[in-house]
């Protein structure tokens, strides 16, 4: 009798277990929705007992998911004070772009290699879409599309390895990455380079598919730079306007 209700605790216990794991999965995946969409700021502090009311779950899940969260690089946890959106430096925005380019030249170079007309229809019909977001101007829109794009290109290059590393970049980039296309006049330009990568892999050109790649994503990082400069020359522009 003892040894069954043993066994009985313990299976309690894992079910228990798998519960909280997938309600921790739903809710660092909300979160991570939140801080791509910018519902939070860089270096904005979590408010756990906010999340808790909005999402209908207690802290502990909440807690886990934020971990979770900072072992990706999305969220930093300081001592005595809880969990902040993390704020990338520059220079870490820069390596890590430099760094996502190089691997992205080369998934776009190894999927040349083997690409078949299947993947091909499949990624023109993602360029479609994002040409109908273009018309909208709204990046809300496109960049979920843009994110898929791009996850398609991972997984079709077939090296799980390098689609993993890739992963880890996308992941702390997010945010640079939406605000590099916040501004409507360059959705067109962002898919013009999309269109330019998939025009390479049709003619299994791996050279041209890798050159292609990488420029995507080093333009990118000039976008963001742009876009960092906005807010800058704005306020700029207001304080002449008040001193007029």
């Amino acid at each position: 009798m003892p040894d069954t209700l043993t066994t009985a605790s313990s299976t309690s216990s894992a079910i228990d277990f798998l519960r909280t794991r997938s309600l921790t999965n739903v809710v660092q995946a909300e979160i991570e929705r939140m801080i791509i969409d910018g519902e939070f700021q860089p270096n904005e502090r979590v408010n756990e007992n906010g999340l808790s009311q909005r999402l209908g779950v207690s802290r502990g899940p909440i807690r886990e998911a934020c971990s979770a969260l900072a072992a990706i690089g999305l969220i930093e946890v300081i001592p005595n004070r809880g969990f902040f959106v993390r704020a990338l430096s520059a220079d870490e925005a820069q390596d890590l772009s430099q760094a996502r380019a190089s691997v992205f030249g080369c998934i776009t170079m190894m999927l040349a290699e083997h690409v078949t007309d299947t993947q091909i229809a499949t990624l023109r019909g993602l360029l479609q879409k994002m040409d109908d977001m273009v018309a909208l101007g709204d990046v809300h829109y496109y960049y979920p599309v843009n994110l898929e794009f791009h996850r398609q290109l991972g997984l079709m290059c077939g090296n799980k390895r390098i689609n993993t590393v890739y992963q880890s970049f996308v992941r702390e980039l997010h945010i640079q990455r939406y605000r590099a296309l916040s501004s409507p006049d360059v959705l067109h330009i962002s898919n013009a380079e999309h269109k330019e990568i998939v025009d390479a892999l049709e003619a299994r050109d791996p050279a041209r598919a890798l050159i292609a790649g990488r420029a995507h994503i080093l333009n990118g990082l000039a976008r963001t730079r742009k876009a960092a400069e906005r807010p800058a020359e704005a306020k700029v522009a207001r304080r002449k306007v008040a001193k007029a």
